[in-house]
C-alpha cells in the first residue's frame, strides 16, 4: 500500500515539475518544492520545529515534501534519496547524528541541488561542500549559559563543593556534542565544580525517568547537588522520578534544562526548576526565506543562529517575556 502511495505521490510531483501535455515548465512560474526530512517527533520542541517548518512552506507558496525518519539515519538517507529522485528545488533536512552524510549528499551534490541543515550539523572531511547553509541554535552558547547559571547560583547560595550529574541528548548529535562542551568550557576554571557523572537520555522524557531512577541507585539523594538535562523533556522524565521518590525539584537538587517547552517554563515559575536556557524552535521562516533567496539566485548566510537567552529562579519570572513554546 505504501509503495502504491509513493508511486502515486511521484506521479503527481513529476507532474507538476514537468508541466502540461509534455511541455517543459516555465521556472519562473512553476512552484518551488522543498523537501524536509525530520528526524523524529521525540519532543515537543521537534514537533514544534515542525510545525514551523510546514506553516512557512504555506505562507512563502511552496511545496513541501515531509518524512519522518523516527530517529533512524538510514529512513532520513531514503528519504533524501527519494527527493532527489522527484528533483525537489532544495533538500532541508536535521540530521541525526553527524556523521554518515557523506554518500547521500554527494548525489545530492551531483544532481544540483542545494542542502540547507536545520539544527543539526554534520561532520565530514568535506562538510563545507555537502551542504550550502545551516540554521539553528548556537548549542555551545547553550551550554556556556547553563553553566554561567550555575555560577551565580552557587555564588548566591554559597556553595563550596557541587557534585553535577549531567543527562546528556543523543550521542554524537550536534546539541549533544556542544552542550556539553560549553557547560564544560563555563565551569572548567572554578574548582568548586566536580562532573561526577554523565550518561545519555537520548533527549527522550521516559529515558530521562530512567537516568534518574539509575542516577538515585548509584549516588542515594543525597550525592547529587545538580542535574544538568540537555533537553526539557528528559528533565520532566527526572522531575516525575524526583517527586515519586519525595524529593524537592529545583531545592533539594538543583534543575537545570535547555529548550524552553511551556510546561517547563511553567515548572520554573512554579519553583520545581531552576533554569530554563531557550533554544527556539521557530526556524522554518529563516529557512524558508533562504531557499526563496537561493531560488532568486542571491548570496545566502552560510550559518543562522535564532535570539535566545536563559530563564532562571535569579531572575524576574513575572516578566511578560519568561514564557515557553
Amino acid at each position: 500500500m505504501r509503495k502504491i502511495a509513493i508511486m502515486v505521490l511521484a506521479v503527481i510531483l513529476l507532474g507538476l515539475l514537468g508541466g502540461c501535455a509534455g511541455k517543459p515548465a516555465d521556472p519562473e512560474n512553476r512552484a518551488i518544492v522543498v523537501g524536509f526530512s525530520q528526524l523524529g517527533a521525540e519532543s515537543s520542541w521537534r514537533m514544534a520545529n515542525t510545525k514551523s517548518v510546514e506553516a512557512a512552506a504555506k505562507q512563502y507558496g511552496f511545496g513541501l515534501m515531509m518524512e519522518n525518519a523516527n530517529q533512524k539515519q538510514e529512513k532520513q538517507i531514503d528519504a533524501i534519496r527519494s527527493f532527489i529522485a522527484y528533483r525537489v528545488d532544495v533538500i532541508v533536512f536535521s540530521p541525526i547524528v553527524e556523521t554518515g552524510w557523506d554518500n547521500v549528499l554527494n548525489e545530492a551534490k551531483q544532481a544540483n541541488i542545494p542542502v540547507i541543515l536545520v539544527d543539526r550539523m554534520i561532520e565530514s572531511e568535506n562538510a563545507d561542500s555537502l551542504y550550502t547553509a545551516i540554521v539553528g541554535a548556537d548549542f555551545y552558547a547553550e551550554g556556556r549559559r547553563a553553566g554561567e547559571y550555575l555560577i551565580r547560583k552557587a555564588d548566591a547560595e554559597k556553595m563550596d563543593h557541587v557534585r553535577i550529574a549531567e543527562i546528556s541528548g543523543t550521542p554524537d548529535s550536534t546539541p549533544m556534542r556542544d552542550r556539553q562542551r560549553g557547560f564544560q568550557d563555563a565551569i572548567r576554571e572554578d574548582s568548586r565544580f566536580e562532573i561526577i557523572d554523565s550518561i545519555s537520555g537520548d533527549f527522550l522524557r521516559s529515558k530521562g525517568e530512567e537516568c534518574m531512577t539509575y542516577l538515585l541507585e548509584k549516588y542515594g539523594k543525597d550525592g547529587i547537588d545538580v542535574i544538568y538535562s540537555h533537553n526539557d523533556s528528559m528533565t520532566l522524565g527526572v522531575l516525575d522520578i524526583l517527586e515519586k521518590n519525595g524529593i524537592r525539584p529545583a531545592k533539594d537538587i538543583i534543575l537545570i534544562t535547555v529548550d524552553g517547552e511551556k510546561e517547563a517554563v511553567e515548572a520554573l515559575k512554579a519553583g520545581r526548576i531552576n533554569c530554563v536556557v531557550q533554544c527556539s524552535p521557530d526556524l522554518g521562516d529563516e529557512v524558508m526565506k533562504l531557499v526563496q533567496d537561493l531560488k532568486a539566485g542571491k548570496e545566502i548566510p552560510r550559518v543562522t543562529h535564532p535570539d535566545e537567552g536563559a530563564f532562571s529562579d535569579l531572575d524576574d519570572l513575572t516578566d511578560p517575556r519568561v514564557e515557553g513554546f
